[in-house]
């Protein structure tokens, strides 16, 4: 009998505790692309909204995958009410870092995200701030951040190497050459244990430029400090990749088949 009360209590302790955001085929999984309008970059370049336009097809023929491309300009002051019913997110902004960092209700409705588990991604510029007192709590989120007077970046054509063949972000990815801005030693948590997806070849070294974080509240963060250029969508590699990198924050396998969508090139023109 007691060893009987022991396992219920067990059973109690572990159900307590497991993460209430976990992939449902008979749920739909809510996702926001959260993307901003243009930041002084020259055309062609941070195109936030295009490229969460060309993601968000990507991901159009995924099973039960709720897509919402939010603008997340200026004060947003409907984010935390959107953040607190989303299950995942996919940061394409400017300075995100920052921009998380500077509203104390925008933080702590990230903070909730992660804390319920939820699948955490961000792209390019998304992980930047100028100013360093916005990196530990940007880390926090996402393990890794673009940040302070001394970051790191260049622009370059350059090999991208697959540093992890068997995560399920890189299936069916070889190694390809790209035209880029590559932010690379990026600022990470001393204790995270990351795991580098992609690097690229910077003056003689190969920098992490993705990376892949189970966090220890359960969740999953992604990064991928390219896309830079809107043109690099265009790359199947880059959509390849994305697409899988965002399912795996969310804990959902990949479609065998129509997987990612087809983008014409009209899908990838600028208005």
């Amino acid at each position: 009998m007691r060893s009987l009360a022991a396992a219920l209590v067990a059973l109690l302790v572990a159900l307590a505790f497991a993460s209430p955001i976990i992939a449902d085929e008979g749920k739909a999984t809510r996702l926001l692309l959260l993307a901003q309008g243009p930041d002084g970059h020259p055309k062609g370049t941070h195109e936030y909204f295009a490229g969460q336009t060309i993601l968000d097809k990507c991901l159009s023929k995924v099973p039960n995958l709720q897509r919402t491309i939010i603008k997340a300009d200026g004060d947003w002051p409907e984010g935390p009410e959107l953040l607190a019913k989303a299950d995942g997110v996919v940061l394409f902004v400017s300075e995100g870092a920052k921009w998380i960092g500077t509203n104390p209700a925008r933080r702590a409705a990230f903070a909730d995200l992660a804390k319920r588990g939820g699948g955490l991604a961000v792209l390019h510029w998304g992980m930047g701030t100028k100013p360093a007192e916005h990196i530990e709590p940007f880390v926090a989120l996402f393990g890794a951040c673009h940040g302070g007077p001394d970051r790191k970046f260049k622009f370059l054509e350059t090999q991208v190497r697959v540093a992890a063949a068997d995560h399920p972000a890189t299936k069916g990815l070889s190694d390809f050459t790209i035209k880029e801005e590559f932010y690379y030693q990026l600022k990470r948590l001393p204790e995270a244990r990351l795991v580098p997806l992609l690097t690229a070849d910077i003056d003689g070294e190969r920098p992490m430029v993705a990376w892949a974080w189970e966090r220890p509240d359960g969740g999953r963060s992604l990064g991928f400090s390219g896309c830079h250029y809107h043109e690099n969508w265009s790359r199947s590699e880059y959509r390849r990749f994305i697409s899988q990198a965002v399912l795996w924050t969310l804990k959902i396998t990949p479609p065998e088949k129509d997987f990612p969508a087809e983008v014409s090139p009209e899908d990838l023109r600028l208005e």
